[in-house]
């Protein structure tokens, strides 16, 4: 649940701490005293867009904070599943900053997470059900998500998904090889120009970066060869005067006096170190100079015209030999596809028969899940619907399967469509959900399946904002007993105008503003018995509030259905 909640420079909020409770939860205020505020907080606290607007004039960011407690287990699963956890004691504490350059920063237990993690958490901790909420309810794959929350496992539903994706891969390769057989022999003939046009130049990786090493040591072949050839000579070339020479036979006079003088054994070995140096120089500039041979302008115009058919190559097929080559494999590999299609596209049909018939059995045990849920579902929601003033409501959920020629067709939810239909008056024939357009009735359909699913769904927190709209009197009333009941399980906040509502909720905030040197700040507070009296009046009353109106709200306060 929604322990506490930190606010700071969101509109007309300035800096405030509220705690809450279990329960039954209501905040009133009069018109644009900063309810809508609140809900966009806990909003952008659980992941929603940071429209810079929302700071508050002057400042140059805002804040939210928000401290969850007695986490479910549904929460905590989807926590590790993000690579987190709570704390020991099952909470976690959110933390939103928005600056006004449109930076955003997330922490989780003060760990630096992305908005997107906190995106994917937030449907787990907190439901936000408002008129736009409602109207989803027009959607009919809203009714699909529902029933399944009420009906299928999540486990049940990744096994399917799993073999959906599958059959989709399969399915999408089959086509895709199918389209290009049916082009095969154009492709077929540019696909083997292509490779032949390769491989008729016969590349390696780094050929060209060695080509072009050698080039440039074949221009400057005479220096080369200079001074090359006065290396060898100086080091090893010559038998007397030379480097090699020379520490050889110091070598051999260091050893002769190595009896007398001991330390020049060891001069004699590390001259021996040099002298193994100076003849690997020697032995590489000479194989330099044994590169050199030849005619030094045919070996010149041999690499530029290799170089230079390389370079074609490079300007159709990449940018580099080892990209040429890589489009060489590719092609080939696409040709190898065309030339044995009909046995690849034979494989792939079976393999897609297969997994078909599997996810098949799968959308099957589902269908039949949905089937018997549905039931169950129709039942519970009849019932509500009835103790909220809809006596006469007949409601039921059709459940259709379409067929792609003589298969099922199946989606990504399975094999089935769902949707709601209901009759609000007696003799009326029944009517999808979608097409109800009293704001009233919707409201009262969505509570009723928030009343059915709350077990199920992993939510801890659910915040109804002014779903009440449309309704009123006794209606009212038994919605606010319908959210007084759904509170025994979960923690439920009601924004509303309702007196009938407000009055049956366990705690009561009231949402006010003031002007604070010359600006307008929010300000709210739990009210005590005198408080609610006093408030609950003023939603009843006009612009005074008369005894009448305080015995009232005294009457509500006094009659609390359980």
């Amino acid at each position: 649940m929604l322990s506490s909640l930190h606010i700071k420079n969101v509109a007309v909020i300035k800096d405030i701490d509220i705690t809450f409770e279990n329960g039954f939860i209501a905040l009133t205020g009069e018109t644009g005293a900063g309810k809508s505020v609140i809900i966009d907080s806990i909003s952008l606290l659980l992941g929603a867009k940071a429209d810079k607007d929302l700071i508050r004039h002057g400042e140059d960011g805002c804040s939210v904070s928000g401290l969850f407690t007695e986490l479910s287990d549904h929460t905590l699963n989807t926590l590790e599943s993000l690579g987190l956890s709570a704390d020991e004691d099952r909470s976690l504490l959110i933390q939103r900053t928005v600056l006004l350059d449109g930076k955003s920063t997330v922490r989780l237990n003060g760990r630096s997470v992305t908005l997107s993690i906190l995106k994917s958490l937030a449907p787990s901790l907190i439901s936000i059900h408002g008129q736009s909420d409602t109207n989803a309810l027009q959607d009919p794959q809203s009714h699909l998500r529902v029933l399944d929350v009420y009906c299928i496992t999540e486990e049940l539903k990744q096994e399917y998904s799993s073999l959906y994706a599958r059959l989709t891969e399969l399915r999408s390769s089959i086509n895709d090889i199918t389209e290009k057989a049916r082009e095969r022999e154009r492709l077929k003939e540019i696909l083997a120009y292509q490779v032949n046009d390769i491989d008729s130049l016969k590349l390696s990786p780094g050929e060209e970066e060695a080509l072009v090493d050698k080039k440039v040591k074949i221009k400057n072949n005479e220096k080369i060869t200079r001074n090359s050839e006065f290396v060898f000579k100086a080091l090893k070339g010559s038998e007397k005067g030379s480097v090699y020479s020379l520490v050889d036979r110091s070598i051999s006079a260091l050893n002769q006096l190595s009896g007398i003088i001991p330390e020049y054994s060891d001069y004699a070995e590390r001259l021996r170190d040099v002298l193994y140096q100076v003849d690997d120089i020697a032995e590489e500039v000479y194989a330099v100079l044994e590169e050199q041979e030849g005619d030094p302008t045919e070996a010149l115009n041999a690499i530029e015209s290799r170089l230079d058919k390389i370079s074609k190559l490079k300007r159709k097929y990449g940018y580099t030999v080892e990209e040429v080559l890589a489009f060489r494999d590719k092609a080939k590999a696409e040709l190898d596809t065309l030339e044995n299609s009909e046995q690849i596209i034979e494989d792939l049909k079976r393999q897609e028969q297969e997994v078909y018939l599997e996810a098949l059995a799968l959308a099957d045990k589902i269908h039949e899940i949905r089937v018997d849920g549905a039931k169950e579902l129709d039942r519970l929601v009849k019932e509500t619907l009835e103790f909220l003033d809809m006596p006469k409501v007949q409601f039921y959920t059709l459940i259709e399967q379409k067929y792609d020629g003589d298969r099922k067709a199946l989606n990504s939810d399975g094999a089935d469509s769902v949707e709601f239909y209901i009759s609000a008056n007696v003799g009326a024939q029944a009517q999808s959900i979608s097409r109800i357009a009293s704001g009233g009735e919707l409201a009262r359909i969505m509570l009723a399946l928030k009343g059915v699913i709350a077990d199920r769904d992993g939510v801890s927190s659910v915040v109804f904002d002014e779903i009440d709209a449309g309704v009123s009197g006794k209606t009212a009333r038994k919605i606010g007993i319908k959210m007084r009941s759904l509170a025994r399980r979960t923690q439920i906040f009601s924004v509303t105008h309702s007196a009938q509502i407000a009055s049956l909720a366990h705690c009561h905030y009231l949402i006010n503003k003031r002007e604070v040197d010359g600006a307008t700040e929010t300000s709210i507070k739990v009210l005590d018995y005198d408080g609610r009296v006093e408030e609950l009046s003023r939603i009843l009353g006009g612009i005074n509030v008369t005894d009448a109106q305080r015995r009232a709200a005294i009457d509500m306060l006094g009659v609390v259905e359980e």
